[in-house]
This record gives C-alpha cells, sequence and structure tokens, in this order.
C-alpha cells in the first residue's frame, strides 16, 4: 500500500482514502492533493515519486507543471485586475492592445477572449521555439491575423492562444508580464508555491512528467483545427519529453506552463471565495459573474460539448461530480483547480503521470466526489 504523507483532518478521511485509491487504481507515480474549507486546509496530503528512476520522493514542497490548470491562475489574475478598475472584461481588446483591433478583430471584447469565443485558437504564423520563448513573436502574429470565425457566434478551446491574449492584455496595463504581476500582487501576499515562468533557484523543486502514450491522430493531424490547437502553433507542442526542459520551465505561457504545488491551487481558489489567513481576492459578486455561463454546447475546436465562465470551465465540463456553481479549470494529464463557493471548499490536484482522454480526469474527479460526500453534499 502507498505510504502517504501529510494531514487530513477529522471528517475528510474519505479524500485521503481516494487519494490512496488513485495510487492502487490508477498506477499514480507522484501526486498531490490539497483541500480548503473554512479557510484552513482540510486535507493536505502527497505521495509516490518526483522522480521514480532518481527514487526522488514527492515532498510536501514538490511543485509540478499543471498545463491548463493555469488558465483557472490567468482568470483569476484578469478578474482582480477588473476588480482594481484596470481592465473592463466588456471593452474592446484593442482599447488596451491597439495593434489587436486589426482584421476583423476591433470588437473583440476580453470576455469574448476567456470565454473561448474569439475565434483565434491558432496561431497561423509559422513560428519557432524560440518565438514563443521570446513571446513578442507570437503575440505580433495574433495581432494580425483574421479569426477563425465571426467572434461572439460560436467558442472553440483556446488551449494556448487564450494565455498569450490575455497575458498582452495584463502587460500592456500593469507595465510587466502576467507571471511578474501574478508573483507580486497575488502569489507572495497569499504565500502561493505557483509560478507562471520559474525560477532558476525553484527548479530543483520540479517533479518529473511522465507523457502519456502517443496521441490519437486526430489530436496530432494539422489538417483540423483541433490538430493544430492542440499542438500548435507550428506543430511545435507534443505531450512528451519537451515539457521536462528548463527552457520550458522558465518561459511564460500563462495558458500552459504554470508550476506549483496543489496546496497552492487550493489556496488559491480557497481565497477566491472566502478570506484565507485574513485575505479575500475576489468579492463574491465577481465570482458570481465569472461563473456564469458566457459559452456553452459544441465546441468548434473540441469533439464535445464544453461549458465555459469568463475564464473558468463549468460543470459539466469542469467534472462529473462538480454542482452548479462550482469553477476551476483542469489541465492536460490530470491536474485540477477549482471551488465551490456554496459547499464551501477549494480543491487542488497534480501528478505526473500524465492521462490524456476526451473526459475529465477519473482521478481529479474521484477526489472531488469525496470531498463533495465529507462535507455531506455527495450524490
Amino acid at each position: 500500500m502507498t505510504e502517504l504523507h501529510g494531514e487530513v483532518a477529522p471528517g475528510f478521511e474519505s479524500v485521503a482514502d481516494a487519494f490512496r485509491a488513485n495510487f492502487a487504481d490508477a498506477d499514480e507515480i507522484g501526486a498531490a492533493c490539497c483541500v480548503y474549507a473554512g479557510g484552513r486546509a482540510v486535507v493536505d496530503v502527497w505521495a509516490g515519486f518526483a522522480d521514480r528512476e532518481a527514487a526522488r520522493p514527492w515532498t510536501g514542497d514538490t511543485a509540478v507543471l499543471v498545463f491548463s490548470a493555469t488558465k483557472g491562475v490567468t482568470a483569476i489574475c484578469a478578474q482582480r485586475l477588473a476588480e482594481e478598475e484596470r481592465l473592463d472584461l466588456d471593452a474592446p481588446v484593442a482599447r488596451y492592445w491597439p495593434e489587436f483591433g486589426a482584421a476583423g478583430k476591433e470588437r473583440i471584447t476580453l470576455r469574448t477572449v476567456l470565454s473561448h469565443q474569439a475565434g483565434l485558437p491558432t496561431v497561423d504564423a509559422d513560428v519557432t521555439m524560440e518565438d514563443v520563448l521570446a513571446w513578442e513573436p507570437v503575440v505580433r502574429a495574433l495581432a494580425a491575423q483574421r479569426p477563425q470565425w465571426t467572434p461572439g457566434t460560436c467558442h472553440g478551446y483556446h488551449f494556448r492562444t487564450y494565455g498569450w491574449l490575455m497575458g498582452e492584455v495584463a502587460r500592456r496595463v500593469t507595465g510587466t508580464t502576467l507571471g511578474r504581476w501574478f508573483a507580486d500582487a497575488i502569489a507572495r501576499p497569499l504565500g502561493l508555491e505557483f509560478w507562471i515562468g520559474l525560477p532558476e533557484a525553484e527548479e530543483r523543486r520540479v517533479a518529473r512528467l511522465y507523457p502519456p502514450p502517443p496521441l490519437p491522430e486526430a489530436f496530432l493531424a494539422q489538417d483540423t483545427l483541433l490538430g493544430r490547437a492542440a499542438t500548435g502553433p507550428s506543430n511545435l507542442f507534443c505531450y512528451d519529453e519537451r515539457w521536462n526542459t528548463r527552457p520550458l520551465h522558465a518561459a511564460e505561457m500563462p495558458s500552459s506552463n504554470g508550476i506549483g504545488t496543489a496546496r497552492a491551487l487550493a489556496r488559491l481558489y480557497a481565497a477566491t471565495i472566502g478570506e484565507v489567513d485574513g485575505r479575500r481576492l475576489l468579492r463574491a459578486e465577481t465570482i458570481a459573474a465569472a461563473s456564469r455561463v458566457q459559452a456553452e454546447g459544441d465546441d468548434a475546436v473540441l469533439p464535445f460539448p464544453t461549458r465555459f465562465g469568463t475564464g473558468f470551465m463549468l460543470p459539466p465540463t469542469l467534472g462529473l461530480h462538480t454542482r452548479p456553481g462550482a469553477f476551476g479549470h483542469p489541465g492536460a494529464g490530470g491536474s485540477l483547480g477549482m471551488a465551490d463557493p456554496e459547499a464551501g471548499f477549494a480543491l487542488g490536484y497534480v501528478m505526473n503521470r500524465m492521462q490524456l482522454g476526451l473526459t475529465v480526469d477519473a482521478r481529479a474527479d474521484r477526489l472531488v466526489a469525496a470531498t463533495y460526500a465529507a462535507l455531506g453534499g455527495g450524490r
């Protein structure tokens, strides 16, 4: 039986049991789960290996790349900037980024971008990895290109462009990168071990990712919108060993390469629905508006229906066991950050054995179900 480390408050043993079951049933290598309820951590557990071959154990300080769970962090940044009246989410992107208002994009609003309705799921220009790491070439390409569909008429998952679009807007209004602003305005005051653009001094604590089996051809075919969006730009981003490299850890990709702990994700989301050590990030009315449905139904990129609020995934896309009112974002491979204001909890789950599929990761879903059950809200 896998040895569990950490702490579990009385009444939440079922979450620890579900976490342990993931190792027994889903062949976890290393993982962590944290649940906040009532403004405090009631589950904070970890187990397994950060690097199996090196026999490096997962510890309470182990961080890991969480892929699109980063989008939820970026959405929280956007909502905070809106509360500070530095952004109007219903204003055109071009108000903050004038070059963007070209090729039929002058009326695209920030809310349209955050709800995946902008029609920009791919970077159409040919770019190199050096271009991606440099930032400017990619955002220039997005500013110049024409949308794939009339913005606002449908939605389609913006795998990576979501982060560049919102990141450039944040850069224009804050004078710094989104990752640096997040570090200074949110992560440091809350004591979060989460980075968008990992400092070299923190590299030692990062778990090795174990890529999934090869993706189905539909995810790779460059003659489909799904294939171009999933592996783009320019087919540079398959889910393989490249995500274990220092350049992709150090870069800022606010849709895709956040690195942190389960504890940080749970604490961050907890601070959006209540006070954590005397600090609250977002007002209740902000969260209510952000978790209101903006786009739902058939997705123009993914081959199944999806539902989005303003920056967040919503149930049932967020998970089979999440209830209406919950919000957050999963990441490729299985990670999850989410909160349910009505149930009064926030959850973070991270792992290093990647599993990819067209439905919500079963390991994360099991932990969410166990949390609801522990709070008396199981179904």
